[in-house]
């Protein structure tokens, strides 16, 4: 048992960070405090409030604490600690992905791009956006109105006409001399940053000043591509219905529990537009508190801000949360160098803001709960449908190649609450006659079997998708290796039947058994998911694939030829196609190109 009296004898009034571990010494909670001592002194009353509390205080075996100078350090501390231990009893917040920019570069001719990571290049940076459609809408959008290049500076410095870009408008060709000026790209190039920053109406009522300059002294072309200009801008501002006249950047965070589930909304705006917004489902111990759930979130989620993202202005969320909001703001403003505000239950226009992150919180979490029932429905009426104990796992396999090469399977995962996309795997297939399907479903099957299986991780069904033949393959390498199994899975194959139209798929057992389920049956329904997931992951791979095979250039196969060389010779003879019509003497006239590579340049290039 562990004396939380001795212990609490020996705990410093610091700020810091203890760690709660169970009796096997495994992380099961971390966290922060502006005193150590009163902190964990509430864990240890006689009356401690909350089921969940309760229930973790019965599991700790042991507790360490670690010192910091200032609650900015333990914000941190907590984070990382989190981070690396993922400990049960504590909000657990799934979000490592980046969040994508614009960026405008600082090259001569700046450039207009999507930027992920860490901001090392020198330029601006606008957003951050909340997925890279929203990115590409904007570029897209921008090139319409305001023709800046966005081509990779390879492409640009390269050039000697102007591309397809130049010829459909969407590009003012600054890679050529003589087309544009420096004064007028750079003109863009302000219109452009101004947009983006939010100040249409800026760039508006310029271009109107300059319309109708270019009116008085009769320039009626460049009149009307003003004209132009002012009314794609207009039609914009009338999309972006929900804005206001502020230079604001914040983050409204609307959030909604149900059913032990949490749904956790945050809408971004950049300069008083909303960029967007996305909805966050973090694991959630039961009986956790609202506060407890927002406080976890906003520390977690911001501070993966701070590696590489932006912290706005302003957060504004719908709970009250005392000392430990100023506690917040405090650290957060000290990360981002910059006063940082924590706003709860605000007022006027960002109150507005606020209830809209709500609504789409809680609409987001009853799509979720939804799916989760309708999931849950399927998995159990196949489970009766094929007379299983259970059913908590399934396995299926799909093959992919075009006449026989880049052959590519995959296994796509399910569990009970559907589709589990980090467990996705593809399998590029070698060492088989093109276009033997069942040699390649038995290699994919002996290389996702042969090796030990967790326990855990052992299917309840397994699906191949093909017909007698693919499914008697696939036993001849899975059955003997199930004699090592804890549960031997059940083997189906997946037939599409003479009209291959949705509905019609006839199953296949071992045995040879075949039989089919009612086309609104939900227990086909989960098979024909998880089977079109598997043929859509494998199909993405092989084309993937295909598409680098025809990428790759034939120099890369030959010795000695690297990327600059590569450069030089399709450089110096004009293209793969004159190079290979080269002969010796030509290409050992290439820089850098002795006689004896010009040789076997010229060898490999010819043979079939």
């Amino acid at each position: 048992m562990f004396d939380a009296k001795d212990f609490l004898k020996t705990v410093s009034d610091k700020p810091g960070v203890y760690r709660m571990m169970d009796a096997s010494g495994e992380i099961i909670y971390v966290g922060k405090a502006k005193s150590l001592k009163k902190r964990l002194s509430s864990y240890f009353r006689k009356n401690v409030p909350g089921e969940k509390t309760r229930a973790l205080v019965r599991n700790i075996a042991n507790v360490e604490v670690t010192i910091t100078h200032s609650e900015t350090e333990a914000l941190i501390l907590e984070h990382n600690l989190i981070k690396k231990h993922l400990p049960r009893y504590n909000v657990l917040l799934r979000d490592d992905k980046s969040y994508p920019y614009i960026f405008l570069s600082a090259s001569k001719h700046p450039r207009l791009s999507i930027h992920r990571g860490a901001k090392k290049r020198k330029g601006e940076y606008f957003g951050p956006f909340p997925d890279a459609g929203a990115v590409r809408q904007s570029l897209y959008l921008l090139q319409k109105i305001f023709p800046v290049r966005q081509c990779e500076d390879s492409v640009y410095g390269n050039r000697t006409r102007p591309c397809l870009m130049y010829q459909i408008g969407r590009c003012s060709a600054p890679c050529v001399e003589g087309i544009i000026s420096d004064e007028d790209y750079d003109e863009l190039v302000d219109f452009t940053r101004l947009f983006l920053q939010g100040k249409n109406r800026q760039v508006i009522a310029t271009l109107v000043e300059k319309m109708e300059a270019a009116s008085q002294t009769l320039e009626f072309e460049k009149a009307a591509e003003f004209r132009d200009q002012i009314q794609s801008l207009r039609r914009v501002q009338e999309q972006q219905f929900v804005s206001q006249d502020s230079d604001d950047d914040l983050d409204a965070i609307g959030v909604s529990v149900e059913n032990g589930i949490a749904c956790i909304h945050v809408l971004f705006l950049r300069q008083g537009k909303v960029l967007g917004s996305r909805s966050y489902f973090p694991k959630m111990p039961a009986n956790t508190e609202t506060n407890e759930l927002v406080s976890s979130f906003i520390g977690q989620f911001y501070l993966n801000q701070a590696e590489g993202r932006t912290i706005p202005t302003s957060i504004l969320i719908g709970q009250e949360m005392g000392e430990e909001l100023e506690s917040f703001a405090s650290a957060l403003s000290e990360i981002a160098g910059r006063k940082i505000h924590l706003q709860s239950k605000p007022r006027g226009a960002r109150a507005r803001f606020l209830k809209l992150a709500q609504t789409n919180a809680a609409t987001a979490l009853t799509s979720k709960i939804n799916h989760k029932m309708t999931i849950h429905n399927r998995f159990a009426m196949l489970t009766e449908a094929l007379n299983l104990e259970s059913v908590k796992r399934m396995e299926c396999f799909d093959i992919s190649h075009t006449m026989g090469e880049q052959t590519v399977a995959s296994c796509v995962v399910f569990n009970q609450d559907g589709p589990l996309k980090s467990e996705y795997r593809r399998y590029n297939i070698t060492g088989i006659t093109g276009g033997d399907d069942y040699a390649a479903m038995a290699q994919v099957l002996e290389r996702r079997y042969s090796k030990q299986v967790d326990p855990e991780k052992i299917p309840d069904i397994i699906l191949v998708d093909g017909g007698k033949g693919q499914l008697n393959r696939a036993w001849e390498v899975v059955g003997p290796l199930m004699a090592d199994w804890p549960k031997h899975p059940l083997m189906l194959g997946v037939a599409k039947g003479t009209t291959r139209r949705p509905g019609l798929e006839t199953l296949i057992k071992v045995s040879g058994e075949e039989f089919s389920m009612p086309s609104d049956s939900p227990a086909l329904h989960l098979i024909q998911h998880i089977r079109d997931e598997s043929h859509n992951h494998a199909i993405s791979g092989h084309r993937a694939k295909r598409a680098k095979a025809r990428k790759s250039s034939v120099l890369q196969e030959i010795e000695g030829v690297g990327p600059k060389r590569r450069q030089a010779l399709l450089k110096y003879l004009g293209g793969i196609q004159e190079l290979k019509r080269a002969s010796v003497e030509e290409i050992a006239k290439v820089p850098g190109i002795s006689r004896v590579l010009a040789e076997k340049i010229h060898s490999s290039l010819q043979q079939p």
